[in-house]
């Protein structure tokens, strides 16, 4: 890897080799580093918050303390593979939502719904299937707290953070394995709850 990778070039790098030019002087790198993982962060935090403007302000929360922590951790990558910035982002994002979801705020109801968030209902909805579905996502929303606290964290980065298991495993640091089996036992739970549909493949 390139001890500096140029300016018009940032945008093609890794994180691992932003991470490094970040280090050696270049801020414009990490403000690349925010564009690229800035949609993950507030589709994970999203679920946790009522509102998308609470939403919007633990995604600058997040990336204002890896900033601040960005000297210390990045020095700690690896310079032989890729650097975990993502794992390590999402575990700040997470527990910045848990905090935010202790302090009072509710999850998201469409957790596992594949409808679009914040889409106004259909006009033509009558009154009936507004009630049927608002008891839905009541009913979705409490299966989604009472899973385990590990099966909830698997179920969010699987299916709004869209990682992959490996990339679960390491944000979660867990094995590949238990984080798939996690996600299994959340799916089929809500599933006998609510009838949530299987992760597709």
């Amino acid at each position: 890897m390139p001890a500096r990778v140029a300016r018009s070039g940032l945008a093609r790098a890794s994180d691992e080799e932003l991470c490094r030019v970040f280090l050696d002087g270049e801020p414009a790198a990490f403000d690349v580093l925010v564009m690229r993982h800035r949609a993950l962060v507030f589709s994970l935090v999203r679920r946790y918050t009522s509102r998308p403007e609470d939403a919007a302000d633990l995604v600058q929360s997040a990336f204002l303390r890896a900033l601040e922590a960005s000297r210390r951790v990045f020095a700690r990558f690896s310079p032989s593979g890729p650097a975990p910035f993502r794992a390590w982002l999402v575990r700040i994002a997470l527990n910045l939502a848990k905090n935010h979801a202790r302090q009072g705020q509710r999850w998201r109801p469409m957790l596992v719904e594949a409808a679009p968030e914040d889409v106004a209902p259909d006009s033509r909805e009558s009154a009936q299937e507004g009630l049927e579905r608002a008891e839905r996502e009541q009913q979705v929303r409490a299966a989604v707290l009472a899973l385990p606290r590990r099966q909830r964290e698997v179920l969010t980065l699987r299916l709004d953070g869209g990682l992959s298991f490996r990339d679960i495993a390491q944000t979660l640091r867990i094995t590949e394995n238990n984080a798939k089996v996690q996600f299994h036992h959340a799916v089929k739970r809500l599933k006998a709850l609510v009838g949530a549909p299987e992760e597709k493949s």
